[in-house]
Order: C-alpha cells, then structure tokens, then sequence
C-alpha cells in the first residue's frame, strides 16, 4: 500500500503570542507609520533595525517593505542607473532582475553549478563588463564566498548580496550578508522571519546607509533612526537622493522583533528536517543530492535534488506521482514558468545568451519547501515518497 502525505506545503507556524501581543498594542496605539512616535519612544521599526544591525553584526541597518525593495534601493544608493549592466545568477527568482530592471539596468546572467551557485569561473570571466554583482543565494545555497571576493575585488566589482533565503545562515563564520557592500534580507512569510511581506538592508558603509534611508522616505526624520550613521553623513546626499517611500511600517516592525529572537532556534529546527529529507534521499537511482560544503552553515527551509540528463516527460512524471501521493515538487525545467519556477530565459525584459551548461542543470532540478509545521515523521514519509516515484521511474 502506498504511504500519502496529508499536509500542507504552504502552511507556515503561527505568529508567536508575544508578536500578537506587541502587534495589538501597536493597533491600539494607531501609531503604525514608521516616523508616528511620541515621547521618548524610538518606535518598533528604529527598535528592530537596531536589533537586526546587532544581529547581523553590521554598523546599520533599514527595515523596508519587502525585499524586492531592499534590492532595488541598495542599487540606487550603490550608484546603479539607467543602462548600467549588473552581473546577476541565471538562477534565482524574478525579484532579482526584477530589482535591476527597476532602477533600469540590465541583468548580465552568469551560469550556476551542479551545487546550485553560482559559477566564479563564468563570473571571472563576466566581470569586466559590469561594476556590480548582485549575488543571489538562491535557496539557501552559499557559493565559496572567500574566492568570489576575491575575484571582484581583482575587478572591483561591488557585491551586493540577496540573502531572501540566507537568513542565519553563515560562510566561514561570516553571517549571510556581510561579505559584500550590502546585504539584502526579505521578511515575506514563506522565508525565516514571517510579516507577510517585508525586507532588510545593511551595510558598514556611511554614504550607501544615508542613501537608502532617503530613498527610503525619512522625510528629513532621518535622526530618528537607531541603526543609521551621524547627521554629517546626510549632509551630502540629502538633497540629491529622490524619496521613494518604502521603509516598514512600526506594526509589522513589532510582529518581527520576537521572531528574530528567536532566529537561531528556528534554523536549527529547520535543519533537522532538511537532514531528515536528505538522508531519506540518499542513494536514490538516478538522484543526485545537493551536498553542503563544510565552511556552510545553512539553513534548511527548503531542499533541491537533481535529476540529471533526465528527458523532460521522465521528469515530469516523477512531479505528477509525487504530487498523487500529496508531495508537492516545483521543476525548474519545464517549458513555461509556474509560481516560483521560473528561470533567467524566463524574464523577456532582461536579455540573455544562451547558457547550455546552466540549462543542463535547470533542466533536472527539482525544489521543494520545508515548513515547520511538517514534523520530522512527515520529513521521512516525504523522502520514502520521492525516493520511491524517483526509483520507479528510473528503472521503468
């Protein structure tokens, strides 16, 4: 008798009781914008950049509304404009060069590997035609940071890192974020610290930190802030830099706060399950298991596998049988691009070259999400799954 999974891929763990708490209160108060304070009160949002800055180890921080946002700005205040091109991954998500496309510049995609990151050697070879890499850990995956900074700074390249899926985690002992000019976090609901959307800026450098709190609407309140640098430092750019209004606002600032808290928690209880699932994959024919190089620490909230050199109608039968028994598995490799699946030939407004090597691997790669609300029961009834549709249709 086949084994059926029952639960839901898309349901996350309540909100904690004491982010509730703080977000009634906030309600109560009706001060939910950002700069709408009284008294001595700093207000939830300057309370959770400051918290975040600590966090992360960075000498500021800004908490903005999503993390498309959060690209989009580190950009402009990195000096980003129209025409400029900016290196990005051929895999990741549509914010991205969503992002670039935005401050209308153009996305120059380098190749990703078999280890889901992306490809020094292509970006070596890439660099000179851009001044700005905008890194994305797609999924969680942490490439060698150590050589890649070094290759841009060999071609002084500024990083600018999209950490979506990186939150927690760390290179090295170098927390996600903190290799480049700027690290980029999101706060939308299926990533490690839950708002419904939202996102997160930090960087160590003066002018980048008063340019992205401009951009951000500070409407000259930019004193108010806990995590940003000295009043000397706007002198310079606070007539030069448009408002584009999208700092958080103080309530879900206060829904956050909690929840960062207890981050650390959280990974570790995510990690067992995605080592729950990667155990039970191991060994499958025909499967190739992403392995984690030793200087990662990840976090696990979703896992990828490989089916590679697969023909397509293969692929797509194992994601219908798994989807028959409840397994719900997104392919990067089909034709058109559904929900979260789609890929850098994907996106007709941002141009790109044929990438044969990358698309190789996009052709077999298979994602899945890992909640927390899935026990570590449900992590090895999900791999006895996959493990069991992947072998039957290898061996059919």
């Amino acid at each position: 008798m086949n084994e059926r999974f029952t639960g839901t891929f898309t349901q996350q763990e309540p909100i904690p009781e004491e982010a509730i708490e703080a977000a009634v209160a906030v309600m109560r108060s009706g001060r939910l914008h950002r700069y709408n304070t009284v008294g001595d009160d700093p207000g939830e949002a300057a309370l959770l950049e400051r918290e975040f800055a600590a966090l992360m180890g960075s000498r500021y921080a800004l908490a903005v509304a999503s993390g498309g946002y959060a690209l989009a700005t580190a950009l402009r205040a990195v000096g980003v404009g129209p025409g400029d091109r900016v290196l990005t991954n051929a895999f990741t998500l549509a914010p991205v060069p969503g992002a670039i496309a935005a401050v209308g510049a153009v996305p120059l995609f380098v190749g990703v590997t078999e280890a889901l990151v992306i490809d020094i050697d292509d970006l070596a070879a890439k660099a000179d035609r851009a001044d700005v890499l905008m890194l994305s850990h797609m999924r969680g995956h942490l490439c060698d940071m150590d050589r890649l900074m070094a290759v841009c700074a060999a071609h002084d390249v500024t990083v600018i890192e999209d950490c979506a899926h990186t939150m927690g985690a760390a290179w090295n002992g170098v927390p996600s974020g903190r290799h480049g000019l700027v690290g980029c976090y999101s706060a939308q609901t299926y990533k490690h610290v839950n708002s419904g959307e939202g996102g997160f800026l930090v960087t160590d450098d003066d002018a980048v930190a008063a340019r992205a709190v401009m951009l951000s609407g500070s409407y000259m309140l930019y004193g108010r802030h806990l995590a940003a640098p000295g009043p000397e430092a706007f002198e310079a750019v606070k007539y030069d830099m448009p408002n584009i209004s999208g700092r958080m606002d103080n309530l879900r600032a206060a829904i956050l706060r909690p929840q960062l808290r207890a981050l650390a928690v959280q990974v570790n209880r995510w990690n067992e399950r995605y080592r729950t699932v990667e155990d039970g994959l191991r060994h499958t024919p025909g499967l190739t298991v992403v392995e984690r190089p030793p200087q990662e620490r990840y976090v696990g909230s979703s896992i990828q596998f490989l089916l590679l050199d697969w023909a397509p109608d293969r692929v797509r039968e194992v994601v219908r049988r798994c989807a028959a028994r409840g397994v719900e598995l997104k392919w990067f490799g089909a034709a058109e691009p559904a929900g979260f699946t789609s890929r850098y030939d994907s996106w007709r407004y941002a141009p790109s070259e044929p990438m044969p090597r990358s698309d190789r691997i996009l052709a077999g790669l298979l994602d899945m999400r890992l909640p927390l609300t899935f026990s570590l029961d449900d992590c090895a009834l999900i791999a006895r799954v996959i493990r069991a549709e992947v072998s039957a249709v290898f061996q059919a």
